[in-house]
């Protein structure tokens, strides 16, 4: 069993920056695909960032590239999200989440999910 929790949610101006954490329990987080997924008030929840096993293959969904950049620290069992240049459309709770196998940005195809943070995006 995996338990995810996130923090460095926030409130922040557009044009700011904000870094999520994903700390995790467990011996096996090396083992473990790991993402972020975001969901806004009445909208489906959706793929923002993915990063494998060994953290050098990563994918972004088009809305956040080249403005965010996911990370993990197999030692720390901590993945991260920094997040730059930020707008009001980021506005959303933003999940981590874990999946025992290759990358994916369908959210049913992950196991463990975290409780959630808030990250709002003032214009």
């Amino acid at each position: 069993q995996v338990q995810l929790v996130e923090s460095g949610g926030g409130l922040v101006q557009a044009g700011g920056s904000l870094r999520l954490s994903c700390a995790t329990s467990g011996p096996s987080f090396r083992f473990y695909t790991m993402g972020w997924f975001r969901q806004a008030p009445g909208k489906e929840r959706e793929f923002v960032a993915v990063a494998s096993q060994g953290g050098r293959i990563t994918e972004y969904a088009d809305s956040v590239k080249g403005r965010f950049t996911i990370s993990r620290d197999n030692a720390k069992n901590t993945m991260y999200l920094q997040m730059n240049s930020l707008k009001p459309d980021d506005t959303a709770v933003y999940y981590c989440t874990a999946r025992a196998g290759g990358t994916s940005t369908r959210p049913y195809e992950y196991d463990y999910w975290g409780q959630g943070t808030q990250v709002t995006v003032s214009s």
